[in-house]
């Protein structure tokens, strides 16, 4: 059977900058570009050309993709020809192979917001649309609003639409704009915008997330009729978000009747990148990944319950409806006072350590994780130091350094400015192969900032590990958490860190104590030891 093409449209330069607190600068633009191409999607939409300096920079200088290269801006103005409006000319002058423009497809946002009368701006449609396709453009309308403009006057929203498509849109763009419709209510109306004229091959979703409905609308715009889909990568966006393209994606591929009804232009090889793409992202914003993210969550594929990981081990389709590599994941045995020996043995394997079925350490490993965690550890994400505490129960844990002793200090003082700023400062005494190492080391950033105490114990700890610097200077912490929790009869501070190296791994670690200091280095001291023992491994 002939599949049917789906087009995939993400607007992450555009729409997702519009996200509270993300700004992307031009080189990001860039390297978001370049990947979001090597994923596969059709059309890439940069920006608005001269709404800001990064997007016409960028479109200045913009990537060669496979994708088209999508310009964005609205329709002209009313009182001027298209020829002559210097904000649609802006947009033409980016180069583009296709442009989209925005237009109002709602009685009320007409009269409201642009003063002007509904035949006037659907004579702006049109006109805007045909000055397009007449410079030679594939021409892009995004219905604003069409939704709910529909349902207040659908006679109105479909003769805008129909403006446009009369005029040579090459696609007609259904918005959600707000995010309210439900999934029934997109699948009717986009079936009847099918009914009055418009093909479903020249029909497009674009759907925003205020109800945490937007994939399902998108799928019941799809199950309608609609040929393109407009989305963002990790489902960025104003307000609460748009169309997550990292959970889309793997539904058109993987999951019936999609996978055998459509075919898009992202190859099954080209998804085992989707998880790398989608940290990629979260790592050029300096953010966490979110853990329960669909397919590419690092908690997607995790199994806590022993009755759980028994299962997984006898066959992993049990209590997974996907294959985690098939989208760049991986499963996870998480260790807790959950956990039975199944749990245990699934994770150790996956750590390289091999214990026989019934073999008494199982237990004595058990027995330690339970105890801590009755402290205040979790190793429920805290891997790494999961491994590191197996490791040593089975006599199989390296010494590779010894710290004899540490000191910080926080000190409060005036600057030459007469500011008042903060300086830490550390002393770490480490002994490797019977030598004791001093290194002592500030807090201070680049510019002239403190970065706090565990940073200088970072930092002084970094200064010198002898023959394990070069795998010391290979990694880095991307995330810190801290939290007071009740351990035994005292509240503790429990702190967890997350480390990243050049390779692109990364993992977790887990310090307990009263002090934040002392959890802080203990967790640094695992993630350290943690990346020496995967390391020297490798080259052995």
């Amino acid at each position: 059977m002939t599949r049917e093409r789906l087009f995939l449209y993400d607007t992450t330069l555009r729409d997702g900058q519009q996200t509270q607190g993300v700004q992307f600068s031009t080189e990001e633009k860039r390297a978001i570009a370049e990947a979001l191409d090597t994923l596969g999607v059709d059309y890439i939409e940069g920006g608005w050309p001269g709404a800001n300096p990064t997007d016409s920079a960028f479109f200045e200088a913009s990537p060669k993709t496979r994708a088209t290269m999508t310009a964005f801006g609205m329709t002209k103005r009313a009182g001027m020809s298209a020829e002559n409006d210097d904000v649609l000319a802006a947009v033409l002058n980016a180069g583009t192979q296709a442009v989209c423009l925005v237009g109002k497809t709602h009685d009320f946002h007409v009269r409201a917001a642009l003063g002007i009368s509904e035949q006037e701006n659907t004579e702006n449609i049109a006109r805007s649309i045909a000055h397009l396709t007449s410079q030679g453009r594939e021409a892009l309308f995004d219905a604003e609003h069409f939704f709910d403009g529909y349902r207040a006057n659908p006679d109105y929203a479909l003769e805008a639409v129909k403006a446009a498509h009369d005029a040579g849109a090459r696609w007609v763009v259904l918005c959600d704009t707000n995010g309210g419709t439900l999934p029934a209510d997109v699948h009717r109306i986009t079936a009847e915008v099918i009914a009055a004229g418009i093909p479903g091959d020249r029909l497009g979703i674009h759907t925003h997330n205020d109800t945490e409905n937007a994939v399902a609308c998108t799928l019941a715009a799809v199950d309608a009729g609609a040929r393109q889909i407009q989305g963002t990568l990790n489902g960025l966006g104003e307000r609460c978000g748009n169309a997550n393209l990292t959970a889309l994606i793997p539904i058109l591929l993987l999951k019936e009747p999609y996978a055998s009804r459509f075919e898009i232009g992202v190859t099954r090889e080209a998804l085992t990148g989707l998880t790398r793409t989608s940290r990629m992202l979260d790592e050029i914003l300096n953010r966490v990944p979110f853990r329960q993210a669909a397919f590419v969550g690092s908690s997607a594929f995790a199994h806590k319950a022993g009755l759980h990981a028994s299962a997984i081990l006898k066959d992993p389709t049990t209590y997974e409806h996907i294959d985690p590599a098939d989208v760049g994941n991986t499963r996870i045995i998480p260790m807790s006072n959950q956990a039975g020996q199944s749990n245990l043995r699934k994770r150790l394997g996956d750590a390289g350590i091999t214990v026989k079925k019934g073999d008494p350490a199982l237990g004595l490993i058990l027995d330690r994780i339970k105890t801590r965690e009755a402290d205040g550890y979790s190793y429920d994400t805290a891997q790494a130091s999961f491994e590191l505490l197996a490791r040593e129960t089975l006599g199989q844990m390296p010494e590779f350094f010894e710290v004899k002793r540490y000191r910080v200090t926080v000190e409060r003082r005036k600057n030459k400015y007469d500011q008042m700023i903060s300086l830490s400062e550390a002393v770490v005494v480490v002994k490797i192969d019977g030598e004791k190492k001093l290194s002592v080391s500030e807090s201070m950033d680049d510019v002239g900032s403190d970065r706090g105490p565990v940073n200088a114990l970072a930092k002084a700890l970094a200064k010198d590990l002898g023959p394990y610097q070069h795998i010391m200077d290979d990694m880095r912490l991307v995330d810190f958490k801290v939290r007071i929790t009740q351990g035994g009869t005292e509240a503790v501070t429990r702190v967890i860190i997350d480390s990243e190296d050049g390779q692109g791994r990364r993992w977790s670690t887990v310090g307990v104590s009263p002090n934040i200091v002392d959890a802080s280095f203990e967790a640094l001291l695992d993630a350290i030891r943690w990346k020496i023992l995967r390391d020297t491994k490798a080259a052995a």
